[in-house]
């Protein structure tokens, strides 16, 4: 008999109050990194009730518009209905501030490690991206969300949602989907029916196509509240880096213990996980392992990671001294190595902020490697 079971992962849409922080916060360091790419910063965005406030840390020559950036960006979100309660007029704050000096001495020119910790890489088959297939999935399904709101397909939507799908597997497979759950704001006057009919007919069955997939509708779930019509901060508060697991595989893997978002990359809680990304899907690419997980380990301003793993859970097609061997080839995991091979030094970061860091072709991380 064969062995079910389920796994479920969320996402979020790029106006959820967590992603509305992550996008302000990688909007600035890309504007920071276009100026100065030899930077530091690790800025932190607080998203309330009819308020956006700044923190963190920058060394920098750059001439940034905080202010500007902030309300741009809110407004490119869709947010500018002060009615919401939170909107590209809201109350600003900048209480960023001058790097710690303790910091800057070890990670200058990128030659230690800004802050000490943990990153996982993986990769499966699952998927053309190969990325775990729930995950996938949710991102696909807020992403269409986002874009049925933007082209006004569905012209009651508004600007904050979330996914969450249920995969059912067989002897470790996915074979079917067996829930999917979406939450989106959306306009007063339109009725719960209307919005689960669209919700169905333009976003759930065109994105399960697209994986090969189809459901009904009973075993589609929208608005568990049945209502919901004040979108982002107004109600929940948003910070940056608060949607780690959404951020990576959906909790399907094991995730390091920082965020990304807002972080340069001499911090290697943003490149250090990019590089066990690179590793884990080139293995997987190049037809080594099914499977793959990559971890490193680093302590501040030390060049080189203290622990590097691989674990291709039985799956590998090579021996273990291959796949390392192949590994250590691909890229050399020391800061520096990390950020050249990538050319993380430049600002590509805003692309990241929401439907996770995994999975986009266009980024240097995702590059299968000739």
């Amino acid at each position: 008999m064969p062995i079910k079971t389920l796994f479920t992962s969320e996402s979020v849409c790029a106006g959820h109050p967590d992603k509305i922080a992550d996008r302000i916060s990688d909007a600035l360091l890309d504007e920071i990194l276009r100026q100065d790419p030899h930077a530091r910063a690790g800025i932190e965005t607080v998203a309330g009730a009819n308020r956006v406030a700044l923190y963190g840390e920058i060394n920098t020559t750059a001439k940034v518009d905080f202010e500007n950036i902030v309300r741009s960006t809110i407004k490119e979100l869709g947010y500018t209905n002060p009615d919401w309660g939170f909107s590209d007029q809201s109350i600003f704050e900048n209480n960023v501030h001058q790097q710690s000096p303790e910091i800057a001495q070890g990670t200058a020119d990128d030659t230690g490690a800004g802050d000490q910790g943990m990153m996982f890489g993986f990769a499966i088959n699952e998927t053309p991206e190969l990325m775990p297939l729930p995950v996938a999935i949710a991102h696909s399904l807020t992403r269409r969300l986002d874009e049925v709101r933007e082209k006004q397909i569905l012209d009651y939507i508004r600007p904050d949602g979330k996914s969450q799908v249920t995969v059912q597997y067989e002897d470790g497979k996915p074979v079917g989907i067996e829930t999917v759950v979406i939450a989106t704001a959306h306009d007063e006057k339109t009725d719960e029916a209307t919005v689960r009919q669209g919700i169905y007919d333009e976003v759930v069955t065109p994105v399960l196509k697209s994986y090969g997939y189809t459901i009904e509708q009973e075993h589609l779930i929208v608005n568990g509240t049945g209502l919901w019509v004040i979108p982002g901060p107004e109600s929940d508060a948003g910070l940056t880096g608060r949607k780690i697991v959404v951020d990576t595989y959906g909790g399907y893997a094991r995730v390091g213990g920082g965020a990304f978002s807002g972080k340069d990359p001499s911090k290697v809680d943003r490149s250090g996980a990019y590089a066990a990304r690179y590793i884990a899907k080139n293995i997987v690419a190049k037809g080594l392992a099914t499977k793959c997980e990559v971890g490193l380990a680093y302590v501040i301003g030390q060049p080189k990671p203290l622990m590097k793993t691989i674990d291709v859970f039985g799956t590998g097609s090579a021996s273990q001294e291959e796949i390392e061997k192949f590994a250590d080839e691909l890229i050399d995991t020391s800061v520096q190595g990390i950020v050249d091979k990538l050319d993380l030094r430049r600002p590509i970061y805003q692309a990241t902020s929401a439907y996770g860091h995994f999975g986009k072709e266009e980024l240097p991380w995702e590059r299968i490697a000739s």
